[in-house]
């Protein structure tokens, strides 16, 4: 299969080892993966931060880079629920007919990765080897956007020498939420507080999710405690392999 990578600007720009990851992953699993270089932002900080008509261009390009796509890979809750949820609001709001139906066309081929695995490939041992204890927070938009439920734990329940430990109150949002860490910064603080703390009760080593953007959030939090403990990208996990030793 044919799979087009839409590796979002916050991971292109800070975590392009996720991007990197991705490709490794899909690549050993048979599939082609498609790079298109024209990509820029799905347009989801200007839409959720009020500047939605210069979102509308960002919309635009998305659909026209990847209209001929067979599969679009999106290693992001946040901005496959950007698309999903909010394109079509943003084509109808422009009344062109073309544009409404493109986006119509465009949404069925877009998955998050463990998405992509799990319900388009149809797998959920993808051959990993990871030899670390960790656990998983489930980011908000993969939990009330996108609806992953357990898709992410099934992947790494498959992974060998993993640790899996559960993660109390999983459901609870880290406080990051984009630029509301930035706007309501105390209520952010409170909530990442109470995030490190369900994180250092488990005594992993390795925290993990399917957004970058959470996991930057509570590395924060962790590092400034020296508490010992990585974050790290679900991608990146289920890359990884005996002959990577895991790392």
């Amino acid at each position: 299969m044919r799979i087009s990578l839409f590796i979002t600007c916050y991971n292109d720009t800070l975590f392009p080892e996720t991007g990197q990851a991705v490709v490794r992953l899909l690549e050993r699993l048979g599939h082609q993966v498609d790079f298109p270089l024209e990509q820029t932002c799905c347009g989801q900080m200007h839409y959720n931060t009020g500047y939605q008509q210069e979102a509308m261009p960002l919309m635009r390009r998305f659909v026209e880079i990847f209209c001929n796509a067979e599969v679009i890979c999106v290693p992001s809750s946040s901005c496959a629920a950007m698309v999903r949820d909010h394109y079509p609001k943003m084509a109808e709001s422009t009344g062109d007919t073309a544009l409404i139906q493109a986006v119509n066309n465009l949404l069925p081929r877009v998955y998050e990765l463990a998405e992509l695995l799990v319900h388009k490939l149809g797998l959920e041992d993808v051959g990993a080897y990871y030899p670390h204890r960790v656990t998983y927070h489930a980011s908000c938009h993969s939990l009330r956007s996108l609806h992953l439920g357990d898709l992410p734990l099934r992947l790494l329940r498959k992974v060998r020498g993993l640790d899996l430990v559960e993660l109390q109150d999983v459901d609870q949002c880290c406080g990051f939420g984009g630029t509301f860490a930035v706007k309501m910064g105390d209520v952010s603080a409170a909530m990442l507080a109470d995030k490190i703390r369900c994180v250092e009760d488990t005594r992993a080593e390795v925290c993990t999710a399917v957004d970058n953007s959470c996991l930057m959030h509570i590395f924060g939090g962790l590092h400034r405690l020296r508490a010992g403990v990585r974050t790290v990208h679900l991608a990146e996990i289920l890359a990884s392999s005996e002959e990577g030793a895991g790392q």
